[in-house]
């Protein structure tokens, strides 16, 4: 599989979206340079009540631009940046891959997919409705699908700009599916 990058988006103080920029920085082991987000540890507000001296697995949250076409099908303007991603891509079914999957961003970066965004209500603060938009209930077994995205740690460090090649590698099989991190 291979895709790209369409944006790039980082913010240095806790805030729902995160502004766009022309290019980021990933640092190997710790996240998004500069973004409030990265490091070691969990830096996410809400656990970081509970669980501060856990290894941090949502270094990246990237999502997939196919999500805002959707969402603005049913009638939601969202925009790269908007939902606290940090990359934005087209053409990889980031929702599909497996735990453990290694995407390859531009030249250097290489980012290692460990689980699925768990999306919260803040989602419906930014546009009213929209937590109800980000998942999917399979009628069937009644299993949720979020799909506000996928969250990574970073690899090998490096820049990753728009328009930058993702490429996907897949770990040894047997594949766990994306769970909740």
């Amino acid at each position: 599989m291979t895709g790209r990058v369409t944006a790039v988006s980082s913010n240095p103080s806790y805030s729902f979206s995160k502004p766009r920029r022309a290019s980021v920085t990933l640092l190997a082991g710790l996240g998004v340079e500069g973004d409030v987000h990265a490091g070691r540890t969990i830096r996410h507000q809400f656990r970081m009540t509970y669980e501060p001296d856990l290894p941090n697995l949502r270094q990246v949250h990237l999502m997939h631009e196919e999500l805002f076409d959707e969402l603005a099908l049913k009638g939601y303007s969202v925009a790269p940046g908007d939902l606290g991603e940090n990359i934005t891509t087209r053409g990889i079914d980031l929702l599909s891959l497996p735990t453990g999957a290694l995407l390859h961003l531009g030249e250097h970066a290489v980012v290692e997919v460990t689980g699925l965004r768990n999306p919260c209500s803040k989602i419906n603060d930014f546009r009213t409705g929209l937590l109800g938009e980000v998942f999917a209930l399979d009628p069937v077994s009644g299993d949720f699908t979020f799909k506000s995205g996928i969250m990574a740690v970073v690899r090998t460090g490096g820049p990753v700009c728009p328009q930058d090649t993702v490429q996907v590698e897949l770990p040894p099989g047997p594949h766990r599916p994306l769970e909740r991190v």
